[in-house]
């Protein structure tokens, strides 16, 4: 069974998750797991391709945004949120509250 590395919350890095949420898809990603989670790889691919969509997952499980577990033959992904929050205070809800400002505005 495939295990997956994530780092410790001590070790997680401001430039790291600053860097994995710059990009649109990612960010959506965690927009998402905020709404509801965990939830399984398949409903947040957004029709991209298993392998970019695995690249982008990696990038957000490296920058210690997402934990994903194996669950079966399922990837279930939730944010880290109580992680997240000790190690930089504030910054996660402060980025999801400019995306849900920035949706509205759209």
């Amino acid at each position: 069974m495939k295990q997956y590395h994530h780092p410790s919350a001590e070790d997680l890095q401001l430039s790291y998750l600053l860097y994995a949420l710059s990009d649109p898809f990612r960010l959506e990603v965690v927009r998402k797991l905020a709404v509801c989670q965990p939830q399984p790889c398949g409903p947040l691919q957004d029709g991209r391709p298993k392998s970019s969509v695995s690249h982008h997952f990696s990038v957000l499980r490296k920058a210690g945004v997402i934990r994903t577990e194996v669950v079966g033959v399922t990837h279930m992904n939730s944010l880290r949120e109580q992680e997240l929050e000790s190690r930089f205070p504030g910054v996660l809800a402060a980025i999801l509250a400019a995306v849900k400002t920035e949706q509205a505005a759209a």
